[in-house]
């Protein structure tokens, strides 16, 4: 039965960068070592210079031992995201010089004023008419 993990991504893993909270990746998979610093054969300085980022390189050329490989098990909490980041999109309106004119303060301003006139204008003009015939 397969086991689902956690995914992370590199962004989450990168927050996690501190003596107190400790994070690394090795072969695609995240580890919290926080509580594994003072027990490190090599150090806390080794894990903390290594924390939020991916390690892999770096525990490769240590040659860790089978036994070493094995007790990471034990501070394994996941694994990396593989899928790519989506950039998030941009929103570019074109240009409208329409619509910034009515979306303007002097349209605003002059928008009843002119409706008033067309409509004023509008009703004579079908008064004349009217007449006319």
């Amino acid at each position: 039965m397969p086991t689902i993990t956690k995914l992370y991504t590199m962004k989450e893993v990168a927050e996690h960068n501190s003596d107190d909270d400790c994070w690394i990746v090795v072969d695609g998979k995240v580890y919290d070592v926080t509580s594994y610093l003072d027990d490190h054969p090599g150090g806390a300085d080794v894990l903390i210079s290594a924390t939020g980022k991916d390690a892999t390189e770096e525990f490769e050329d240590a040659g860790h031992s089978k036994d070493a490989r094995n007790q990471m098990k034990d501070y394994c909490i996941g694994e990396l995201d593989p899928t790519p980041p989506i950039p998030e999109m941009e929103v570019f309106r074109k240009d409208d010089p329409l619509s910034s004119f009515f979306t303007s303060k002097t349209a605003k301003v002059w928008a009843i004023p002119a409706a008033v006139t067309v409509l004023g204008v509008s009703i004579v003009a079908a008064i004349i008419y009217a007449r006319k015939k």
